[in-house]
């Protein structure tokens, strides 16, 4: 957990708004494989972005990996990283996994928001709430049983989880139109 604290604090990375989005490092993805994973689905076209954005660090996400990222890059990393957490074990999961700096204590949610998506914005807000003001009880070490519990002492994500499952479709494709409106900001497409 002290490396994604040490990620989420030592990015204040999102320092990036719209001047910070030029591509620090030239992330490349061939043209066929993109129509390729498009036609698949969003996830699929989402999910191209963000293996070339891991593919220098085999996939892990570093303190390297973003440092090269520019601020749309991250975002849609962190989005996958949320994605991921949600779908598996929702808010609690993404927590005990060290991911609530990485999301809570950077703008993810500001960014959201300027990406369109307003309504799941406040969902991140809401969430980000109950995180500050519980962090160090949600964040400590726990056993499995421990762990377990929490899905009983935090019932108060049960509705920010519910919520996100049955607008997660909507809100990847949302995503993944933003990403396919500005593609300059994510990578060079190659022939």
């Amino acid at each position: 957990m002290f490396f994604f604290n040490h990620i989420g604090y030592m990015c204040s990375f999102f320092v990036f708004l719209q001047a910070q989005n030029d591509i620090k490092m030239e992330i490349k993805i061939k043209d066929e494989d993109l129509a390729k994973a498009a036609a698949e689905g969003m996830d699929a076209f989402l999910d191209v972005f963000v293996q070339a954005f891991l593919k220098p660090t085999d996939g892990q996400i570093t303190a390297e990996t973003l440092q090269n990222l520019n601020g749309d890059q991250i975002t849609l990393l962190a989005y996958h990283v949320l994605h991921e957490e949600l779908m598996d074990g929702g808010f609690i999961q993404l927590i005990q996994n060290g991911y609530g700096p990485f999301i809570f204590d950077n703008p993810f949610a500001k960014a959201m928001r300027l990406w369109g998506l307003k309504e799941f914005s406040k969902q991140i807000y809401k969430a980000k709430e109950i995180y500050d003001k519980d962090k160090a009880d949600l964040t400590r070490e726990r056993t499995d049983e421990e762990f377990m519990a929490m899905y009983e002492d935090y019932e108060v994500f049960d509705d920010l989880d519910d919520w996100f499952i049955t607008e997660e479709e909507g809100i990847t494709a949302q995503i993944a139109y933003y990403v396919d409106e500005h593609m300059d900001r994510f990578a060079v497409i190659e022939n």
